[in-house]
This record gives C-alpha cells, sequence and structure tokens, in this order.
C-alpha cells in the first residue's frame, strides 16, 4: 500500500473510560486517529463517543486469547490503561497481569504492533513493596506485566507516571526524577499521544512526575 492510499492511524485503548484515557481518546482523534475504547459498562457508552472514540463493551478480564484477538484485529497500537482498582488480590492478578499479558499475545497475533502500558513509578523487580502490604499484589502483577511485554517482541513503551492527580495539565514533565512525586491526568494522557507519534519511545520504560521540560522533549530519547 502506497502512503498516499494509507487509512489513518487505528489505535485501541483497553480501559477506555477510566480518567486518563477520557482524557487521551480526544487527543488522538483531533490529530486523525481513528480510536477505539474497550469499556466493560455499556452505561459508559455516551462519556466515550462524546470524546470522538468508538466505543466497544468486552470485559477482556473473561476474554480469552482467541477472542482478544479478534477484538485487537485491524488496529496498529493497543494502549493498556486498564486495571482492577483495587480490590481482592486475586481480581488485581486476573486483570492487572494475567489480563494484560493476554492483550499483549492478542496485540501480537493481531499484528497490532505498537503497545503502550501504562503502570506506574516503582513497578519493577526491586518494587520493594512487602508481602504483607495491600499494594503488593498491584506491585507484582504490574511488574510481571511489564516484564512480559518487553519480552513480547512488540513496539513497546512502558509509561510510569507517578502519583495520579486531577490537578490542571501543564504539559510539561520531568522524566529523570528519581523518586515518585505527582502528575496530573491531563499530562499523562499527553505523554501516551506523544509517545504513540514518536519511534524514538519505543523500547523503553520511561517514568515521570510533573516537572518543568516540554513532553515532546522530556521523551525524546
Amino acid at each position: 500500500m502506497t502512503d498516499e492510499h494509507r487509512t489513518s492511524p487505528r489505535t485501541l485503548i483497553i480501559g477506555g473510560h477510566g480518567k486518563v484515557a477520557l482524557l487521551l481518546e480526544p487527543l488522538l482523534v483531533e490529530r486523525g486517529e481513528t480510536v477505539t475504547a474497550v469499556i466493560r459498562n455499556p452505561e459508559h457508552r455516551a462519556d466515550v463517543e462524546k470524546t470522538g472514540a468508538q466505543a466497544v463493551v468486552a470485559d477482556v478480564e473473561s476474554l480469552d486469547l482467541e477472542q482478544l484477538t479478534n477484538l485487537l484485529s485491524g488496529n496498529d497500537a493497543v494502549v493498556w490503561s486498564a486495571g482492577a482498582g483495587g480490590g481482592s488480590p486475586e481480581r488485581t492478578y486476573a486483570v492487572d497481569r494475567d489480563a494484560a499479558i493476554r492483550a499483549m499475545d492478542a496485540a501480537r497475533d493481531a499484528g497490532a504492533g505498537r503497545f503502550v502500558m501504562v503502570s506506574y513509578f516503582g513497578a519493577g523487580p526491586d518494587h520493594g513493596v512487602p508481602e504483607d502490604d495491600d499494594f503488593f499484589a498491584y506491585a507484582e502483577a504490574k511488574t510481571q506485566a511489564d516484564e512480559h511485554l518487553q519480552a513480547s517482541g512488540l513496539d513497546w513503551t512502558v509509561l510510569r507516571p507517578s502519583a495520579l492527580t486531577l490537578d490542571p495539565p501543564t504539559g510539561r514533565i520531568n522524566a529523570a526524577a528519581e523518586k515518585a512525586a505527582s502528575v496530573p491526568r491531563g499530562d499523562v494522557a499527553a505523554v501516551i499521544a506523544a509517545v504513540l507519534a514518536d519511534a524514538s519511545s519505543i523500547r523503553r520504560i520511561i517514568s515521570f512526575n510533573s516537572g518543568d521540560t516540554r513532553i515532546a522533549d522530556a521523551i525524546r530519547s
């Protein structure tokens, strides 16, 4: 296919009704992408469609690999912005690790080669969360999902924002911080949009807080 006949990029967002996702969707739509948002609750369809994205109702926790592959088919990029949102360790592992890993394998099988994972600042084998801490299951689930993505063969980016706030976005971050602080959700959405458009972010882990560097400059390798 020649460049002049290419269609707009197609991006699928898993966790499409999350606070970050609802801020990301209009950013991608405005720059001409075809955006599909996967949601669990059909009552959230209107919120998603207001952003210009297409809503698809599906529970990724319950879909097997073949079903997920069908769901992701036809897309160029996948953004994982879903999560169990706390609760039992069993459900945390089921969503934040197992469903995420199936989605990565499905993206590979579906030919959706670009995958952006929204993780958290501090994830990794040295996350340091003790086993008796309520946060342990999430830390372990995200760490294992991130590691699987890095070995997947996909064009991956792992984003690790610090504590999310509802403050107005600034368009600026600190991607060199060694300790977690906080960052507005609107800036996280802008970072996701920026890495999707910047090939230098492929196969990189980007941890960030709010800061003083323009997002486009902060993510450029």
